[in-house]
């Protein structure tokens, strides 16, 4: 494999993981600070809903997670438009303006609003920033190493999702559900912004560059020149790789709701301690964001379709292992396994969008697929909240897993293996 994808000797623009070592470093890093937003609320938020707010019913309990999934789906279809129009880094740099108040809203917020409006800031917030690393990664990446580039993007999101997470879990187990534990919070978006401000560096022109040159890799015949609401429907519906991978994120997204949400909750009716929950809140994401690092390297080696089928259908059985289990080393076992199979799929849905788009209109093709990607968090608090409602914790879980090996079973019937060395 080559990570070096060529340059343009006039402007010193090069593509290619070693010529943008710092800068793609960097993008990492300010990665890794987009996941740890997201984890200072993994552990806690869902035993605040209980134990300082008492909302008793599921559905009422997960509206924050509803918020914070409308919000950031709208959001990253505008960052797409945005990073084509404005620029990568103006986007990045307003994500992390607007993050700003998130942790003390968290931390102090005197009614359950409060908490709601948290994370509609939040996921603006995750839309905008996530987005665009994503994005820019992409354009420093070239086409040879892309599965590699997301694999380092996502590993870096998820593994501070983890650590921030039992991080907050073990504050928590001492110095009570707030205000600590949201401290750290406050943090990562100082440390954020002044990255993104002073050191981060716009990277349109290397999409440019690769634009210039660039084949078609699915030989399905779009070219630079379609309209955003021609992306829409191309994404969403009339390519089977990009609508198979579309639905496939709602999906992925709508079980980490799941996990979220309900997972906790389950595991403090059984009795579990906050700091247990906090590290079976971490396990789950600190595998997945472990294994994407190899799983996305592995897609540019043997393809993308299978390993998409199957980590669908191995977080299936995963999902369903939890609802089986009533000890921790099972529900362990259990987030272990959903880990792996969610790092098969995450990195590697991201680079059939990459290998697809043609890099006039990728960022809006990203946009577009992390519009539905994350989605699924909105659908998938409602659907569960519904079902844990009217039939039970444990059926609402059995019916996800459900749901999970059918998009996984759609892939393997729609899509179309999209990498230019593994397609047939």
């Amino acid at each position: 494999m080559s990570i070096h994808a060529g340059s343009d000797t006039r402007s010193g623009i090069q593509l290619g993981l070693r010529a943008n070592l710092p800068q793609f470093a960097l993008l990492v890093a300010v990665n890794a600070l987009v996941g740890g937003m997201l984890g200072q609320e993994r552990t806690i938020l869902p035993l605040l809903a209980d134990d300082v707010f008492h909302l008793s019913a599921y559905t009422a309990a997960l509206t924050y997670i509803v918020a914070f999934g409308a919000t950031k789906a709208v959001t990253n279809f505008f960052a797409g438009t945005w990073s084509d129009r404005f620029g990568r880094k103006p986007v990045l740099i307003a994500g992390w303006l607007i993050a700003l108040p998130v942790p003390a809203m968290l931390a102090w917020g005197p009614s359950w609003g409060w908490i709601i409006a948290a994370n509609i800031l939040l996921g603006i917030n995750q839309g905008l920033t996530w987005s665009t690393t994503v994005i820019m990664k992409i354009d420093l990446a070239g086409p040879e190493c892309r599965g590699l580039a997301m694999g380092f993007n996502e590993a870096a999101g998820y593994g501070a999702v983890a650590a921030t997470a039992m991080a907050t879990g073990a504050i928590a187990e001492h110095a009570g559900l707030r205000p600590a534990p949201f401290l750290l919070g406050a943090a990562y978006v100082v440390l954020a912004l002044g990255l993104s401000t002073l050191a981060v560096r716009e990277t349109r022109d290397h999409a440019r560059l690769e634009a210039a040159r660039h084949t078609i890799a699915s030989g399905n015949g779009h070219d630079g020149g379609l309209t955003t609401g021609q992306i829409v429907r191309l994404t969403s519906l009339h390519d089977k790789a990009l609508s198979a991978a579309s639905q496939a994120g709602l999906v992925n997204n709508l079980n980490d709701a799941l996990a979220w949400g309900i997972f906790p909750l389950l595991f403090a009716a059984h009795g579990l301690s906050i700091a247990q929950i906090g590290i079976l809140a971490a396990l789950y994401p600190a595998v997945w964001g472990a294994g994407q690092m190899l799983t996305g390297w592995w897609s540019d080696h043997i393809g993308r379709k299978h390993l998409i089928t199957a980590g669908m259908l191995l977080q299936a059985a995963a999902i369903a292992l939890v609802a089986a289990g009533t000890t921790f080393g099972v529900w362990a076992a259990a987030q272990i396994l959903l880990g792996i199979g969610t790092a098969l799929v995450y990195p590697t849905l991201l680079a059939v969008i990459g290998d697809v788009a043609h890099p006039a209109w990728r960022a809006r093709a990203v946009g577009v697929y992390r519009l539905w990607r994350d989605g699924g968090f909105a659908i998938g608090a409602l659907l569960a909240g519904i079902l844990a409602d009217a039939y039970g914790l444990t059926t609402a879980i059995y019916a996800i897993a459900a749901l999970t090996a059918a998009s996984g079973l759609l892939v393997a019937v729609r899509m179309y293996e999209t990498h230019p060395r593994t397609r047939t």
